[in-house]
């Protein structure tokens, strides 16, 4: 007969859980007993109960494993605090290298704002003459662009605002296609006469 699987969690009742204990206890001691004969391995097992009482099990001198155990647990522990220490050393000569790098830079924009130039040989000052003329160039080009566009703005907003806008005209050419055609038959608005004479007719000739 196949037992169910048993869930893991803490055993609530008092008695139950110290039959549990007693049982799987003696079963760790025997597997670790029969890995250690099977395996020809070192096996140290310790168990506390919950009252605090020990239990131990050891292939062999159980001091002579707890100190093997330290010594190894040092040198794991040692070589992992060693590799901590350098990882930490590295970033710090990183961080140095770039202190040095941020001064230098600081340094040389002093120089080019005109500051600090007395510490400067006559070649560096010619360095430094060379790239202030090329900024001065780059940035007249650059104002002289800029006008350029500013000054072609404001001829197409001149243009813009001189202009009859298109919904003006759009609305003349509407009035004057709705305007009524006063004719009469065959009689057209030009045939009209509209001189003013004041008495009596003349006759027509």
């Amino acid at each position: 007969m196949v037992r169910g699987k048993i869930e893991i969690k803490r055993i609530e009742d008092v008695t139950s859980r110290q039959v549990t204990f007693s049982k799987r206890r003696k079963g760790l001691l025997k597997k670790a007993h029969e890995l250690s004969v099977l395996c020809d391995a070192q096996v140290a097992a310790i168990v506390f109960s919950q009252k605090g009482r020990l239990y131990d099990f050891a292939s062999s001198d159980m001091q002579k494993m707890i100190e093997r155990c330290e010594i190894h647990r040092g040198e794991y522990f040692g070589a992992q605090r060693l590799q901590k220490q350098q990882y930490v050393q590295e970033l710090k000569n990183e961080m140095a290298i770039t202190m040095d790098k941020i001064k230098l830079l600081q340094l040389h924009c002093r120089k080019l704002m005109g500051q600090d130039l007395y510490s400067c040989s006559v070649e560096e000052l010619k360095e430094i003459t060379t790239k202030i003329e090329k900024s001065l160039t780059i940035v007249r080009s650059r104002k002289i662009v800029a006008q350029r566009e500013v000054l072609n703005e404001k001829s197409s907003l001149r243009q813009m605002f001189e202009e009859q806008p298109l919904w003006i005209q759009s609305r003349s050419l509407e009035s004057e296609k709705s305007a009524p055609s006063y004719s009469c038959g065959n009689m057209n608005l030009s045939d009209v006469e509209t001189d003013l004479s004041i008495g009596l007719p003349q006759s027509r000739v």
